[in-house]
């Protein structure tokens, strides 16, 4: 059990039955002693988020999560097949449960699987992945002025805006976190 206080953006705390990832942690020193945290938090059971004023000396529970590298295999119907890295083991994760992260995911990247108890909790992306940008519009002549973007799907199936300059086929850096394009 640590104070609330202690408590940092990152950490894993137990709430009830439920698993919540810190996002954001700010305290507030008050009157006569009355400092209180005032967490940002995600249920990873759920995914709602959620902010909650503790006391700064209440004591909760931190989590300690299994971090394993695995690769993605490949797609089975609805259902995304990982293989732990260290011993081969396979994990099927479905569609649902990865959410927006199937369009980050090519055969053969390696992620961050997040184990509570043998259970998997959640993953993490590396911070950019290279994708093939499969149909885009040609660019207009004369439509160069500023920042000038255009619609592109990538191999994946994700839908995002790259410059004029880019083509089918040509292979781009994409940010996990915002979906945007970050360079070729």
């Amino acid at each position: 059990m640590k104070e609330a206080s202690e408590f940092r953006a990152g950490n894993i705390i137990k709430s009830g039955n439920d698993l919540l990832l810190v996002l954001k942690a700010e305290y507030n020193k008050g009157a006569r002693s009355a400092s209180t945290m005032k967490l940002k938090t995600r249920n990873l059971t759920v995914g709602s988020m959620a902010e909650t004023v503790y006391r700064a000396t209440d004591k909760l529970d931190e989590v300690r999560l299994d971090r394993r590298k695995m690769q993605f295999s490949y797609k089975n119907g609805d259902m995304y097949v990982f293989m732990d890295e260290a011993t081969y083991e396979q994990l099927e994760l479905s569609e649902e449960y990865l959410g927006d992260n199937i369009y980050y995911l090519k055969e053969e990247n390696v992620i961050d699987v997040l184990l509570y108890n043998e259970k998997p909790i959640s993953v993490e992306l590396p911070q950019m992945v290279e994708l093939k940008i499969a149909y885009t519009e040609p660019a207009v002549q004369g439509n160069t002025g500023g920042k000038v973007l255009k619609d592109a799907k990538m191999e994946t199936g994700l839908l995002t805006q790259v410059p004029l300059f880019c083509h089918e086929g040509d292979v781009v850096k994409i940010d996990t976190k915002t979906g945007e394009y970050l360079g070729r």
